[in-house]
């Protein structure tokens, strides 16, 4: 969250957060002739200026200056109204449920991350983490028709949720030597693919060495500390690192269209809901605390 003025907002801390919303429309500026008070519809929250090389190529989310509602200003998902341009909003099917478009940017995410890969369906597929990230890269991969998807995570409960969302395989690094594994459930070659969401040293190290000749490993994790890479253990097996960021153009609309069709289920991932008053101690505190338990809390702004 920025210190000195965002680039964009002209905002800076304190600001109202939350980035991951929906909600109905209460007016439209004039202009606006595709959508009407009352729609629901999900935010899709990436800020950027439009004018940049990378936005000009359809990067959004590469924009120099980018940043995201309810983390760089223009309100958040915890506002009781937030006025945004009409890109951002995308309107939700009647059988889609505000509590899953509340769930369409995680999922996003993952959307994104497995496009932009050289995912093939008959490929085998390591994900690191078993956080909403993770579970939403399951996800992603089953509505593509994965037929072999391992997860690699260490809490107890979100290896329950990684196997109930669809992966084949649980493994834990605590117990299990991830990469044999791999190898064992991969024609004894390992993965063609694997997804960080997790964002530790020793799954990176475990994931480069899983891999198999050619093998592609995708970064989605927001890092909190440097890592470090042999570069020998890329070059000599001509394995690939490539990185991904948020979403662009086209994936939340993909998103809302699997909802709808049911490709993706991921109502589950909801396992908590709160009201407004309970956010500091049945929300903050308990993922601090109790995250193992639980994927998303979702709370209720307004009625």
């Amino acid at each position: 969250m920025p210190t000195t003025p965002h680039p964009i907002t002209g905002e800076k801390v304190p600001l109202t957060i939350g980035h991951e919303f929906s909600g109905r429309v209460e007016e439209v500026g004039r202009g606006v002739t595709d959508m009407k008070p009352g729609e629901r519809v999900v935010v899709q929250p990436i800020i950027y200026d439009g004018t940049c090389g990378a936005c000009k190529e359809g990067l959004i989310n590469c924009c120099s200056s980018n940043g995201f509602v309810g983390l760089s200003g223009w309100g958040g998902g915890l506002s009781e109204h937030v006025v945004l341009p009409r890109a951002s909003v995308y309107a939700l099917p009647d059988n889609v449920s505000l509590e899953l478009g509340a769930l369409v940017e995680p999922m996003a995410v993952a959307w994104h991350a497995v496009n932009v890969s050289p995912y093939k369906p008959s490929d085998s597929v390591l994900v690191l983490g078993g956080g909403p990230i993770g579970l939403s890269v399951v996800q992603a991969l089953r509505a593509r028709d994965c037929a072999n998807i391992i997860v690699s995570e260490v809490a107890p409960g979100r290896k329950r949720f990684a196997k109930e969302f669809g992966a084949h395989h649980v493994l834990d690094p605590r117990q299990d030597d991830v990469v044999a594994r791999c190898k064992e459930l991969c024609e004894g070659q390992g993965p063609q693919l694997a997804f960080d969401a997790a964002g530790a040293q020793a799954g990176l190290t475990q994931a480069i060495h899983a891999l198999r000749a050619r093998g592609t490993l995708v970064n989605i994790a927001v890092w909190e500390e440097a890592a470090s890479i042999q570069p020998n253990d890329l070059v000599f097996r001509e394995k690939t690192y490539m990185a991904v960021a948020t979403y662009q153009e086209g994936d939340f609309a993909a998103v809302i269209e699997a909802l709808s069709t049911g490709a993706m289920k991921p109502g589950a991932m909801i396992s908590k809901r709160i009201q407004m008053d309970e956010v500091v101690d049945e929300g903050f505190k308990t993922l601090i605390e109790d995250k193992d338990k639980h994927v998303k809390i979702l709370v209720e702004v307004a009625p």
